[in-house]
């Protein structure tokens, strides 16, 4: 099981955390607070960082040490899928908008 959960956080980061979401519900609501509204923005606009958070917390603890590090590499690894988006759709439109004419 570990394997596979790793496997669809490298792939697919949102059905990950929605299926670790379903299997392990207390401690997805520990890590944010006992919200339903944080999980379901980070699953939107951050799943990376979201799904990490939430496999790097430990209750009554937080997120210690190393982990702020690993939660801090997927942040970046979140903002690269964002703003390499942003540039491919740019570019996309520089290109196509005046193919036509």
């Amino acid at each position: 099981m570990p394997c596979l959960l790793a496997l669809f956080g490298a792939f697919f980061p949102r059905l990950a955390f929605i299926i670790f979401w379903i299997a392990r519900p207390v401690l997805v609501s520990d890590a944010f607070g006992n919200s339903w509204l944080l999980p379901i923005l980070g699953i939107i606009f951050l799943p990376f960082t979201a799904l990490v958070y939430v496999l790097l917390y430990h209750p009554g603890i937080g997120v210690v040490g190393w982990g702020w590090f690993w939660v801090g590499l997927a942040f970046i690894l979140d903002l690269m899928h964002w703003f390499g988006a942003y540039s491919q759709r740019a570019y996309a439109s520089r290109y196509t908008s005046g193919a036509g004419a």
